[in-house]
């Protein structure tokens, strides 16, 4: 008797542990039913995918929103709708709203505010501060949480814990893997006069590669001393690279798409638009993070997406404020990447699914295998695009990749077997739900 779904995807290129290779796939009740030759098979729809690229749906682990208290820069729907655009299905936004997510109260909250109104599935990662460091093991495995983060350097918000003794008492806490914007506060405070009025090329001046090797050597001595797993995000030195090849037992790392795209030329034409923390660097960190990419030793990508208002941009610097919008555009610029070389479609699948997947414990995500939710991402490959400002749909309305052309494309955008985004178009109303971890509480649904 003929096997019978819900929707089968015919003939698409699908990238999943067995390679890339043409196969059909089944899904009933939002989850993969069955890979291979459905040919004989019937269902509610059949959407013919011949052309295109199937992949694991892309994991966005950094974000920040905005919501609450900052929604004139972009809020959870917003936010979610630019992701879905660009072919994410889930993405684990970060703590420094307004509040803070730093207690169990200010969690459900973002879970309550998320639930069916964000477009993709979502977890929210939880600050780590000095006074709630005793309570962190209960905190990181609430419903929908994606662990603990802390800000060792000051950027956009209140969470910094600076020094070593304030790390500790989170890390001896923490059981789940934790994540660290690693700068040495101490050295940024030093180093402030190396900031040049209305010159955003002296950031990375100000922010120096030893202000990030440093507070990262500092974090991996910390982690060992506690026996904690860490996660370094946004690498973005040459020397942390090779720093970090010799503590993988320890420490994993994010890359993110602008420091392996953009280099400090830019601030030439880009001005505040390209003002991060830490900040885009000479083309040598580039190429240096690209090594971290080609040796296997980044093990992720997060955008970093942190929209403020082209209004907020145009500050003088260093009033500027440090960010710019990202999630939608992670898949086109690495896809552009892939289709010149520079990564396979299998490494980008590494480390935009399966990485996630296995760094984080998601539970069900990050794999096209039977019984795993139906999340996919679905791409052109030989799509030419331009990406434009009028295409963001972030509250933000720019991106710094602006009359950029690319190859590779974001075509479709699936959230457990729900057709979220197709073609450009947003065709399904939001049904986003909190992303399980295989560590955490809650597990349900």
């Amino acid at each position: 008797m003929a096997q019978t779904f819900d929707t089968i995807f015919r003939s698409g290129m699908v990238v999943n542990q067995d390679g890339a290779g043409l196969r059909d796939i089944g899904i009933t009740n939002g989850r993969i039913a069955a890979i291979g030759n459905l040919g004989s098979a019937s269902a509610g729809e059949i959407i013919d995918a011949t052309g295109l690229h199937i992949l694991p749906g892309v994991v966005d682990s950094q974000v920040h929103f905005r919501e609450p208290g900052l929604e004139h820069k972009e809020d959870l729907e917003s936010g979610s709708r630019s992701a879905v655009l660009g072919g994410v299905t889930a993405v684990f936004e970060m703590p420094n709203t307004k509040p803070l997510t730093t207690s169990a109260a200010t969690l459900e909250d973002k879970v309550r505010r998320g639930n069916h109104r964000m477009h993709c599935d979502f977890a929210f990662w939880v600050g780590g501060t000095r006074d709630n460091a005793k309570d962190v093991a209960e905190l990181e495995r609430l419903p929908g949480a994606a662990g603990i983060k802390v800000f060792m350097g000051s950027s956009t918000g209140d969470l910094l814990v600076e020094d070593d003794e304030g790390v500790a008492s989170i890390l001896r806490n923490t059981r789940r893997r934790a994540a660290f914007h690693s700068e040495d506060e101490f050295r940024l405070r030093e180093r402030e006069s190396y900031r040049i009025a209305g010159d955003p090329a002296s950031h990375p001046v100000w922010r120096d590669e030893i202000a990030a090797l440093q507070c990262t050597e500092r974090l991996v001595r910390i982690a060992r001393q506690t026996g904690a797993r860490i996660h370094v995000l946004h690498i973005s030195t040459a020397e942390e690279i090779d720093f970090l090849a010799g503590h993988k037992d320890v420490a994993s790392c994010e890359a993110t798409p602008h420091h392996l795209t953009l280099d400090a030329s830019q601030y030439a034409t880009l001005g505040t638009l390209l003002q991060m923390n830490p900040p885009v660097r000479d083309a040598r960190h580039r190429d240096g993070v690209w090594k971290g990419i080609g040796q296997g030793i980044v093990d992720v990508l997060g955008s970093d997406h942190a929209p403020h208002t082209l209004e907020e941009k145009a500050k003088p610097y260093p009033a500027s404020p440090s960010g710019m919008t990202g999630v939608q555009t992670l898949v086109p610029i690495m896809l552009d990447h892939v289709n010149a070389g520079r990564l396979s479609i299998e490494r980008f699948v590494d480390l935009s699914s399966h990485g996630p997947n296995r760094l984080f414990g998601m539970a069900r995500k990050g794999r096209i295998a039977v019984g795993y939710d139906a999340d996919l991402t679905i791409v052109d490959m030989k799509r030419r695009e331009t990406i434009t400002n009028a295409q963001v749909g972030s509250k933000a309305g720019w991106t710094p990749y602006d009359g950029k052309i690319v190859t590779g494309w974001p075509v479709g955008t699936i959230v457990r077997g729900i057709r979220v985004m197709w073609d450009g178009e947003i065709v399904t109303p939001s049904q986003g739900e909190p992303v399980l971890f295989g560590e955490a509480l809650g597990q349900g649904r």
